[in-house]
């Protein structure tokens, strides 16, 4: 299932920290992100067109895959971009629906052994796809993003109560009347980007409702959001089973949010920051919202490039870290502009 623990410690200096811590569908000019796709493909893209997670064993996800298309296509390299959709939609297209199994193992006798898809990364092939048919003029880029979008909205998109939510895959995260979320798979511009290719009525209450979720999930003394969720008719709460942290993957929700030019929301993530940096103590890699746990290590130059853009400031390169270090600091690259 899709919930690899980020690796963040490679290549950190640990911190002593104090006790309680601290749209639209037109896509960006190319020259002013090729160098972060420049970078970053050139220590993770191998020959065969596969983004490889080098702080995971060497395995990829469709993930990985989606932010290289993305980059790729904002860098104008559409050699690149083929290069990856192609082993991507040979490699990890399901046979029954049109999304990604989201784990490839190049090590396994059977390296796509869990079928189970991962909603961010088939909403992040999907909004390549379709910035793709936009930049290069291309119908199939636009019709493949289009069936992509359609299995989203038929497979992973439910109801609970009056909420409609997304999913962050077909299998393992619906029982009756309790779904488990994940918050950093509702990427805000690729869905403010779906909404206008294909109207309110596909997307308008996805968004409407997500951001709302978001609003409610906020947890402990710095009110911030864990990386996992569960919401049923009595509410939204840190999902039961999984350490209430904000950590690896939520540490995207203010990525996500600063891109999708969400400002507001940004304030719980920019209070806490802002107190670690005014007291000059090290960001933490993660905090318990229940305990006030934090990582004994700082967080990765890729995330301080998601402070950096939170805060409204140019993010910093992230070019020598691993695999999701970097592709953080290449996306906050992309979203600045």
């Amino acid at each position: 299932m899709p919930q690899d623990r980020r690796s963040f410690i490679g290549g950190l200096a640990l911190a002593a920290l104090l006790p309680g811590g601290c749209a639209s569908a037109s896509p960006p000019p190319p020259a002013r992100v090729g160098g972060p796709w420049t970078a970053f493909s050139a220590r993770f893209l191998s020959p065969d067109g596969r983004i490889v997670d080098t702080g995971n064993g060497g395995i990829s996800h469709s993930e990985g895959q989606g932010y290289g298309m993305l980059l790729a296509e904002a860098a104008g390299d559409r050699a690149g971009f083929d290069r990856l959709w192609a082993w991507t939609s040979h490699a990890l297209s399901r046979t029954d629906v049109r999304l990604f199994s989201w784990r490839f193992d190049p090590a396994a006798a059977n390296p796509v052994g869990d079928p189970n898809d991962a909603s961010d990364g088939d909403i992040l092939i999907a909004w390549a796809l379709l910035r793709a048919s936009l930049r290069w003029k291309v119908g199939e880029y636009g019709q493949q993003s289009a069936a992509i979008r359609g299995a989203i909205r038929k497979h992973l998109i439910r109801q609970v109560g009056a909420r409609t939510v997304l999913l962050p895959g077909i299998a393992g995260f619906d029982t009756p009347g309790l779904l488990t979320l994940n918050p950093s798979y509702y990427i805000w511009p690729a869905l403010d980007a779906f909404l206008a290719a294909d109207g309110a009525a596909a997307w308008g209450a996805v968004l409407r409702d997500g951001e709302q979720i978001l609003a409610e999930a906020r947890f402990g003394t710095h009110k911030l959001i864990t990386d996992w969720i569960e919401i049923d008719s009595a509410g939204v709460r840190p999902a039961r089973g999984k350490p209430p942290q904000f950590g690896f993957d939520a540490v995207r929700v203010p990525l996500y949010l600063a891109w999708g030019k969400r400002r507001a929301a940004l304030a719980p993530f920019r209070d806490f920051w802002s107190d670690c940096l005014t007291r000059h103590v090290a960001i933490p890699a993660w905090i318990d919202v229940v305990s006030g746990a934090q990582a004994p290590y700082a967080l990765s130059d890729g995330g301080m490039a998601v402070v950096d853009i939170t805060l409204g400031r140019r993010p910093r390169s992230a070019r020598g870290g691993d695999y999701f270090s970097t592709a953080l600091g290449a996306l906050a690259a992309l979203a600045a502009t």
